[in-house]
């Protein structure tokens, strides 16, 4: 998976697409998982890094995981 070249997202959890002019606002936790995903890590590490950082269950950040990918896809932020 990987997120459009295109868009923007600051630290901050703003998100950007230039090409429809859309934004999105994500919390800190989504933040971090779309750094992530934008720099190139895996699924994997992006979960891993995030069970480290956050005190989330795993179950609980599989569930946000999956609900991020749908939003993703639903706002047309994925390159196929």
């Amino acid at each position: 998976m990987k997120i459009k070249s295109n868009i923007a997202i600051s630290e901050t959890g703003f998100i950007f697409n230039p090409a429809t002019g859309d934004s999105f606002s994500a919390n800190a936790m989504a933040a971090g998982m779309l750094a992530a995903i934008k720099k190139g890590d895996t699924a994997e590490q992006v979960k891993q890094e995030i069970l480290q950082k956050y005190d989330v269950k795993p179950e609980t950040l599989e569930h946000d995981w999956e609900d991020l990918l749908l939003q993703l896809k639903a706002a047309n932020l994925l390159d196929a």
